[in-house]
């Protein structure tokens, strides 16, 4: 795993690329034979402790780039596309994780879980 912190520019189909200073933590890719779609998902770690995601998909001449990157201030989770910010409490976040994850009620996400996992990324 790369320590180096490095600078990093996004290409994203808002117009806004996104520019910080961080280092790759995870990515992975796979193929969808259904639909012929390349799917790319990377995982930065920034200078600030902020975790950017950046999904590229892409199936014969289209592509699409996108990219977010998430904040934690106090019990809100601020999730910012370079155009537009959104701010959600843990709480919301972890109920949107879960029905987007299909997840049984007691399946949920605590906060510990996901500042565990924030951690591991900034280590």
């Amino acid at each position: 795993m790369q320590k180096n912190m490095e600078e990093i520019c996004l290409k994203h189909d808002n117009g806004s690329d996104f520019q910080f200073r961080g280092r790759l933590f995870s990515e992975c890719s796979w193929y969808d034979e259904e639909h012929g779609m390349l799917t790319r998902q990377k995982l930065y770690v920034t200078d600030n402790n902020e975790q950017v995601y950046y999904i590229v998909r892409s199936s014969g001449q289209e592509r699409s780039r996108h990219a977010y990157r998430l904040s934690v201030r106090g019990d809100n989770c601020i999730i910012d596309n370079g155009v537009t910010e959104m701010a959600l409490q843990f709480d919301m976040l972890m109920l949107a994780v879960r029905g987007l994850c299909g997840l049984e009620a007691g399946a949920t996400p605590t906060l510990s879980m996901v500042e565990e996992m924030l951690k591991a990324a900034n280590a």
